[in-house]
């Protein structure tokens, strides 16, 4: 990639996560880029461009870290585990390729996109798609029934997703952790 629009990319992530998308304006990103306009738009068409393009960032830092947190363990039981507990380390800032925490940028961006089929919402959906069959993935280790398999795999995201949003909107840092009582309870661990 051109490192003039990477650099815009990264510098464009960082405003839109830390203020919002709609806070943040193309003359924000370039001037904490250090970029010229003319150049933005060589890359990008707009700034609906350049938030797909942030967006595709993200979810291949994302998917990475998520991806590692996965297989971090072996079975799949404890990779559900490893999945709250990984939780608690990003939101309390010990992940440093995601930036500090703000919550998901893939929700907070989606909800400030009405249109449910605009692209963003579109790419919003698909990167929650991908991280839900993730997990399934790993819960089909365990499981051998496909309908337990769905619910589980309904349950584990659910709580995945509702821990984010605590841990945004309340400040619950603990919310991953919180999370663990009841995934070793419907996992039947001990």
């Amino acid at each position: 990639m051109n490192e003039k629009k990477l650099v815009l990319i990264q510098t464009a992530l960082q405003l839109f996560y830390s203020k919002g998308v709609n806070s943040v304006g193309i003359n924000e990103v370039l001037k904490q880029s250090g970029i010229a306009k003319k150049t933005l738009y060589s890359h990008f068409s707009g700034k609906d461009d350049l938030v797909l393009a942030t967006l595709q960032y993200r979810d291949g830092i994302f998917n990475q870290w998520f991806n590692e947190v996965l297989e971090s363990e072996k079975s799949g039981e404890k990779s559900i585990l490893a999945l709250f507990y990984g939780l608690d380390d990003w939101f309390n800032n010990r992940v440093p390729e995601l930036s500090p925490f703000r919550g998901c940028f893939f929700i907070n961006t989606a909800a400030e996109y009405s249109v449910t089929d605009s692209p963003i919402r579109q790419y919003c959906r698909s990167h929650k798609q991908e991280i839900r069959a993730l997990i399934k993935n790993k819960i089909s280790l365990f499981i051998d029934d496909p309908k337990e398999v769905n619910t589980l795999t309904d349950m584990v995201f659910m709580l995945k997703e509702g821990a984010i949003v605590s841990a945004l909107v309340e400040g619950n840092k603990n919310a991953g952790k919180a999370c663990i009582p009841a995934v070793t309870r419907f996992l039947n661990l001990k």
